[in-house]
């Protein structure tokens, strides 16, 4: 009899640590699937053009500043109609195209977000990217008479928002794979 009991309380306690490591495992694998759709669905893309456009901006500043590196919009003498026309083209081609990008991405994949509610800064540059909307929308049809998103670009807060939330989540993605050596990724 004690034989018998020995051998079901075993087999009992077996079942329940198999049971308990599959759930364990599953729920690892879990996390490391929304860890790795985190990264190519929201953070990497947002940081990748986070920093384009960071670096596209640098380039732009460092070929059209005025001596001193005082941009046009920034002088006290006002922009020439070819400076003007140069960020027009600037905006439209380039900027606005990663601004609609990212704010599609701030739309479109809020349920990736590491944070429980919107970060302001997100808020921010959706409504920045909206901003220039209506003036690329009055360039259109002629009106040059504004050349700036009514909202500002949130550009080195995003910049280090992106990087970090890339960076926690690249060594989060290590722990889970078992690489305890990794080093953030930026």
């Amino acid at each position: 009899m004690i034989a018998v009991v020995i051998t079901v309380t075993l087999t009992f306690t077996g079942f329940v640590v198999t049971y308990l490591n599959g759930l364990r495992l599953a729920q690892r694998q879990e996390r490391l699937a929304r860890v790795n759709r985190q990264l190519s669905e929201f953070y990497g893309p947002l940081f990748a053009l986070a920093e384009a456009n960071a670096r596209t901006f640098a380039a732009f500043r460092q070929r059209h500043a005025r001596p001193g590196g005082i941009s046009p919009f920034a002088d006290a003498t006002p922009p020439t109609e070819e400076e003007s026309a140069e960020w027009r083209l600037w905006v439209t081609a380039v900027f606005l195209p990663m601004l609609r990008e990212m704010r599609e991405l701030v739309v479109g994949r809020a349920d990736l977000l590491l944070e429980p509610e919107m970060p302001t800064l997100l808020l921010e540059l959706c409504a920045h990217a909206a901003g220039y909307e209506i003036t690329a929308a009055r360039w259109a049809q002629g009106d040059f008479s504004e050349h700036l998103s009514l909202v500002p670009f949130p550009g080195p807060e995003l910049a280090s928002y992106a990087r970090r939330g890339f960076g926690e989540l690249k060594l989060e993605q290590a722990r889970l794979l078992g690489r305890t050596t990794a080093t953030p990724q930026t």
